[in-house]
């Protein structure tokens, strides 16, 4: 199970629109002029992606290299149960079995919590950018006369289906941050995915002695 999913900067595109309409409404007297950003577009270029998805790789790292820790602790209760099953006593067997079953709930309790963390890793990291990114958006919004400024992300749930070119601010937000535009593919990382857990033997009740 991978514990980080496709590096996306998509996630952006909420957080950006409601203060860019917020910071533009003060604007609303003026002649109506309406622009838009591709935020993944601009985010990709932006240096502090490299060193995002770096930091998010390595953090994902971490925690990978907990779970196959944890994971082959099971598998090697696992093998020796295996090989020690036919002398062991029942009650043997079901202490046993009652320890793996606990280590599988502990290892799936991480991968949980691990994949919240990452999240919350993610968007630690990707704040400073946001923040940059939405102040150069402002100004440029600010500085040409848009009125309004749409996400036009195409990966994720785009709020502008239809525009001319010419309301596209994107280029324009790159130059305000020193960047020269260029067309980028979007990040992403590609996590390993740690062997899958083998699964713990039922417990079996203690036979009775005749």
């Amino acid at each position: 199970m991978n514990l980080v999913k496709t590096f996306r900067l998509t996630l952006a595109a909420a957080l950006l629109t409601a203060g860019t309409l917020a910071a533009t409404s003060a604007h609303a007297q003026a002649p109506l002029k309406i622009g838009y950003t591709d935020v993944q577009y601009v985010l990709a270029q932006m240096p502090e992606s490299k060193q995002i998805e770096s930091d998010l790789k390595a953090y994902n790292s971490q925690l990978e290299s907990q779970l196959k820790s944890k994971t082959a602790e099971l598998e090697a209760k696992y093998k020796a149960y295996q090989q020690g099953e036919a002398t062991m006593t029942d009650l043997v067997k079901a202490d046993k079995q009652k320890e793996m079953q606990g280590m599988q709930q502990s290892i799936q309790e991480f991968q949980r919590s691990a994949e919240q963390s990452l999240q919350q890793k993610q968007q630690t990291l990707l704040k400073p950018a946001l923040d940059k990114l939405q102040k150069n958006i402002d100004l440029v919004a600010n500085e040409n006369g848009f009125t309004y400024v749409f996400n036009s992300d195409g990966g994720g749930s785009p709020l502008l289906l239809h525009a001319p070119k010419d309301g596209d601010i994107s280029d324009m937000v790159l130059r305000k941050m020193g960047i020269t535009p260029g067309a980028v593919a979007p990040i992403k990382s590609g996590p390993t995915t740690p062997a899958s857990t083998p699964p713990a033997p039922a417990a079996s009740k203690p036979k009775s002695k005749k």
